[in-house]
C-alpha cells in the first residue's frame, strides 16, 4: 500500500484506506497509520500517566496482540480478553496485581484509544488481591544493614528508612527540594501526583551536605565543558529555557556519566538507575544475614511502623508517607500486633 502524501499535525501520512484496523505485527508496532501504540502513548501522556505505567500498558497491548495471532484489538472483543486473562491466571500462573494491571491496560486501550465501552467479562476478570502484610525489619536489622552501606547509597537508604520516601521519590529529588535550615525534604509528584513535605534526618544532614558539594563541582565541571543539562519535568524547559543548566534543578543523587542527545548533540545526567540502590540493599541484607524478603521499600515499611511503636499518631504517619486513604497506613497495625509488641500469648501465662 502506498502512503498518502496526505499528512496530519503530527507528520505521519494515513489515506482513507488507512483508516481501517490493520491486521498483524505492523500495527502493533506503529510501522503504518493508524498507529496503534502511538495512540496509546499519547492518550496515557494527556492524562498525565506515568512513564512506568506507559511501559507497562504497551507491554501488555503487545502480548495482547501476540496471544492472538497478531490480531487487531478493533476486531476483538470480550471474548478475547476473558480468553487472555485466564491464560494469564491458568497457565502462567501470574499474581492477581499482575492480572489486574492487564486488566486495566485493555481497558485504558478499548475506552480511549479505539473508544468501545467493554461489556460483560464474566466471572474470571478480577482477580481477589491477597492481603498481605508488608515485609518490616527490626530496628536491630536495620542497624544491621546500614552499617553495610557506604556512600550515596548510605543517603540515599537513610532518607528511605529515615524520612519514609520511596525510592523512585529519593532518586528524582532535585537539590531545591531539600531545606537544611528547617530540615525539611519536599516531595514532588509523588505517588498519585501528590506533593508532600517530610522530615529530613539529622544524622544525614552532614553527609548529604557533603555529598552535594561533590555533585556540585561535578555540575560546575559539566557546565565548563559546555554541557550540564538536566531534564525538566513538563514543559519548564520551553517556560524557563535556562533553568535545565541552574544548580537548583539539578539531581541529588545524578548518574555517573552524561547522556547524549544524538540528534542535538547535548549532554547532562538524570538521575541514577534504581537498580544499582536495589541491588546494593539485596546484597546487604543478605550480607547482615536477614532471613527475610527485605528491599528497599521494607525501609519504608520499617519507618512507619517504628514510628507507631514510638507512639506517634497514624495520622501523622499517613501524612509522612503520602498514603491517600487512612486504611492503607494502617496495614502497619496489624503488624505492631504480631509478637511480642502486640497480644500476649496465654502459653506465656502458665
Amino acid at each position: 500500500m502506498k502512503r498518502s502524501k496526505h499528512k496530519l499535525k503530527d507528520g505521519v501520512g494515513r489515506s482513507p484506506a488507512d483508516m481501517r484496523p490493520q491486521s498483524g505485527l505492523k500495527a502493533v508496532e506503529g510501522l503504518h497509520p493508524p498507529r496503534l501504540l502511538d495512540q496509546l502513548r499519547n492518550a496515557l501522556r494527556s492524562r498525565h500517566y506515568s512513564r512506568k505505567t506507559e511501559d507497562a500498558y504497551r507491554s501488555w497491548i503487545k502480548r495482547f496482540v501476540f496471544f492472538h495471532q497478531l490480531k487487531h484489538p478493533a476486531e476483538m472483543g470480550e471474548k478475547e480478553i476473558n480468553a487472555f486473562l485466564s491464560h494469564l491466571a491458568t497457565r502462567q500462573r501470574v499474581s492477581a496485581s499482575t492480572q489486574n494491571q492487564a486488566l486495566s491496560a485493555l481497558l485504558f486501550l478499548y475506552r480511549y484509544v479505539l473508544k468501545r465501552e467493554i461489556g460483560d467479562l464474566g466471572d474470571v476478570i478480577r482477580a481477589r488481591r491477597p492481603k498481605r502484610l508488608p515485609v518490616v525489619m527490626t530496628r536491630e536489622e536495620v542497624k544491621l544493614v546500614m552499617s553495610r552501606l557506604h556512600g550515596q547509597i548510605w543517603i540515599i537508604s537513610s532518607l528511605m528508612y529515615g524520612a519514609g520516601l520511596r525510592l523512585n521519590e529519593c532518586l528524582c529529588l532535585r537539590t531545591q527540594d531539600i531545606d537544611f535550615r528547617v530540615n525539611n525534604i519536599t516531595v514532588r509528584s509523588g505517588k498519585g501526583a501528590k506533593d508532600r513535605i517530610t522530615m529530613l534526618p539529622q544524622v544525614v544532614k552532614q553527609p548529604l551536605l557533603e555529598h552535594l558539594r561533590r555533585v556540585r563541582g561535578i555540575h560546575e565541571k559539566d557546565l565548563a565543558d559546555g554541557h550540564g543539562k538536566v531534564e525538566l519535568p513538563y514543559a519548564l524547559d520551553r517556560k524557563y529555557p535556562n533553568a535545565a543548566w541552574e544548580w537548583r534543578w539539578q539531581f541529588v543523587f545524578p548518574q555517573k556519566n552524561r547522556w547524549k542527545d544524538r540528534r542535538t548533540r547535548e549532554q547532562g545526567r538524570y538521575h541514577m538507575d534504581e537498580s544499582i540502590v536495589q541491588k546494593a540493599v539485596k546484597a546487604a541484607v543478605r550480607d547482615a544475614g536477614i532471613n527475610k524478603r527485605a528491599t528497599c521499600h521494607s525501609l519504608r515499611h520499617s519507618f512507619a511502623t517504628h514510628l507507631l511503636e514510638n507512639g506517634y499518631d497514624i495520622r501523622t504517619v499517613q501524612e509522612l508517607l503520602g498514603h491517600k486513604d487512612v486504611r492503607t497506613t494502617m496495614v502497619y497495625t496489624h503488624v505492631l500486633n504480631r509478637g511480642g509488641k502486640g497480644v500476649r500469648s496465654p502459653m506465656d501465662t502458665i
